[in-house]
């Protein structure tokens, strides 16, 4: 996967071949076959492993994190922006460049339903006052998506990006109510 990986980023999934994927691996044709039916199987295997190390890297920060609800929800933002920062290039390749793209896929429902478990954490503990869990997870998830394609496309400095994001995380999250 690694070395599919490596192609798909310099040349395109398009452009590249089974046989040069399997030369750069080192394996034969028929080990190739014996996990992936085709091409477009070793993408879907690459999307489920850039989600699963996404959603590993995120719940590590917010693990990590003090135990108030606040540092919590910056450690996820933190932890997201360096997650998709750190592997844009493989994002966009499986994500975006090639298709098709499930929008309702089971890679972003992990990643909403973590993040829904911890606002509704949140909530229940008094911290924040969010009347739709699964929205302000749709709004938070691809407002970071958002924040970090920007900071690629201008070639922003990260510093600070994820300070930022949480800044207006925290806004949207709102105060408890009384």
């Amino acid at each position: 996967m690694d070395a599919a990986a490596a192609l798909f980023i310099a040349k395109g999934v398009e452009a590249t071949i089974v046989d040069e994927i399997v030369s750069a691996a080192g394996v034969s044709k028929g080990t190739f076959y014996h996990y992936f039916e085709t091409k477009a199987d070793i993408v879907t295997a690459l999307r489920a492993r850039f989600s699963d190390a996404f959603v590993a890297s995120v719940e590590a920060a917010v693990q990590a994190s003090p135990d108030n609800w606040d540092a919590r929800m910056r450690a996820w933002v933190a932890g997201a922006v360096d997650a998709y920062l750190d592997n844009f290039q493989i994002h966009d390749v499986v994500f975006h460049d090639y298709g098709p793209y499930d929008r309702g896929s089971d890679e972003m429902n992990a990643i909403l339903d973590r993040l829904g478990g911890l606002i509704s954490g949140g909530i229940a503990a008094g911290a924040w006052a969010v009347d739709d869990v699964r929205l302000a997870a749709i709004m938070i998830f691809q407002g970071m998506h958002g924040a970090v394609d920007d900071c690629i496309a201008r070639g922003s400095d990260r510093t600070g990006l994820a300070d930022r994001v949480s800044a207006m995380v925290r806004r949207l999250l709102g105060p408890a109510h009384c």
